[in-house]
């Protein structure tokens, strides 16, 4: 996904036409289909693609994500979001490290652009993802302040922390979830602090993704 020419704390551009089109209407299943090939995908949950060339984020069946992602499809550009989620409780990432990061909110996710080769600040705001541009010293603290740094896959994977309770969460979580995030946060916020249905639903968000992770430490033994 390439980066929007914005300054800090500008909007970011929607991951293409698509975008958070997606997590930001209601959603009606029946409807939904494959982008790709035009299958019936139905109201299962089912794979993203992002589409690197059009910062976009594809709905795919099973049989067309694997062949785009195997093939990488026109112009080697699509690749297949992966389903893992991964935890670090031992992050480095401390209270001096989040000030460096110039994120005005409590939560933020951060993705690898392969085509800028730069990591890339985003958090939830009323407009939808908004970016916080990094010094390389800045977005290096963050790599080096948890093993998962070194295992986020780029344009797919994000790290996504958030301080809450005098305490930062840190995990490595499929893109597609961000935006879904973003969308839902969008939807709820209301006045300046988000209000309590954002805060509610930002709490039940990560809930299921403490549940989902992996310690990276057990995963490795």
């Amino acid at each position: 996904m390439s980066a929007p020419q914005a300054g800090p704390g500008r909007p970011w551009s929607p991951p293409g036409p698509q975008g958070l089109r997606r997590f930001t209407t209601a959603r009606r299943p029946r409807e939904e289909k494959c982008e790709t090939c035009g299958a019936p995908l139905g109201g299962e949950r089912h794979r993203h693609l992002v589409d690197t060339e059009k910062r976009a984020l594809v709905c795919a069946c099973g049989p067309c994500s694997q062949l785009l992602d195997r093939s990488g499809g026109p112009n080697g550009r699509f690749r297949a979001v992966p389903g893992r989620y991964l935890s670090d409780p031992g992050h480095r990432l401390d209270d001096t490290a989040w000030e460096l990061l110039r994120i005005p909110v409590g939560v933020a996710f951060f993705l690898r652009n392969s085509a800028l080769d730069r990591l890339v600040a985003l958090y939830p705001s009323p407009a939808g993802a908004t970016e916080s541009e990094l010094e390389p010293s800045s977005w290096q603290t963050v790599l080096e302040g948890t093993d998962l740094g070194a295992l986020l896959e780029p344009d797919v994977e994000a790290l996504l922390l958030r301080r809450h309770g005098g305490r930062t969460e840190c995990y490595l979580v499929p893109i597609d979830i961000c935006y879904e995030l973003v969308g839902r946060m969008r939807l709820r916020w209301q006045g300046f602090d988000g209000g309590a249905e954002a805060r509610a639903d930002l709490d039940a968000f990560f809930a299921h993704v403490r549940g989902a992770a992996r310690d990276v430490q057990g995963s490795r033994s």
